[in-house]
């Protein structure tokens, strides 16, 4: 399985968990980032190993082919001793030693190209890794954002709040039928109260004009009669 196949189970893992049980999403988010960090670690190590085994295999291969020049100096001796059974014997030996070098090249080319890809996905996967981590107060907070959101939906659609507010709307219809009522016994009586009042101001009128006729015969009656002299003086 490669990294990010394992990282991208732990992470669908933990979302699963996370909307099936109602987990605390910081606490989820935390440990999605340290299981990654764990990952990272774990490849590191094995890459450590992989480079280590690497130098091993380098020290062989060179041992190795130290080896194949020492049976290929034997087979030139051997030939100038003229020995050239001891030579094809030692060329003999150089073949083998060949072979085991060839196997310990391809060793070398694979673990070459292994460590290559681990460099490359730990990169990749320690990029993602502060990606993560700068998103952290983003994604809870879009988190701590949805779930108010979800619990004032959930609250906005319960059959409970909904019957308390048609509760509310009955009560206040009653309060307008006794307010209707109220009103309805009050109409008319303006009426009523207004005509009585102008019908008494007409009563009002004709006592003024009665007092005020009273009033000026009086000061008629309490003026002297005038006198001869003053009528002969305006004549």
């Amino acid at each position: 399985m490669g990294i990010f196949s394992r990282i991208s189970d732990i992470v669908n893992s933990n979302l699963n968990a996370l909307c099936d049980s109602a987990e605390d999403p910081e606490k989820m988010i935390r440990l999605i980032i340290q299981e990654m960090e764990d990952t990272l670690v774990e490849v590191r190590s094995a890459s450590a190993r992989v480079i280590a085994d690497q130098k091993t295999a380098s020290r062989r291969r060179d041992r190795i082919a130290s080896e194949v020049t020492a049976w290929e100096d034997k087979a030139k001796l051997a030939v100038s001793k003229g020995r050239d059974d001891l030579a094809k014997a030692a060329l003999q030996e150089r073949r083998a030693v060949e072979d085991a070098l060839r196997v310990v090249e391809d060793e070398l080319m694979a673990s070459g190209e292994q460590i290559s890809q681990l460099n490359e996905e730990i990169g990749q996967l320690q990029q993602k890794l502060d990606d993560a981590k700068a998103k952290q107060k983003t994604i809870l907070l879009r988190a701590k954002t949805t779930s108010s959101r979800v619990q004032v939906k959930k609250q906005v659609q319960r059959g409970e709040l909904d019957n308390a507010f048609a509760k509310f709307e009955r009560f206040e219809r009653k309060v307008d039928n006794l307010e209707g009522e109220l009103q309805a016994m009050d109409l008319g009586r303006d009426t009523a109260t207004s005509l009585a009042a102008e019908i008494d101001s007409l009563g009002e009128e004709d006592w003024l004009d009665e007092e005020l006729l009273r009033i000026k015969d009086s000061m008629a009656q309490a003026e002297p009669a005038p006198s001869e002299d003053s009528e002969s003086k305006k004549a």
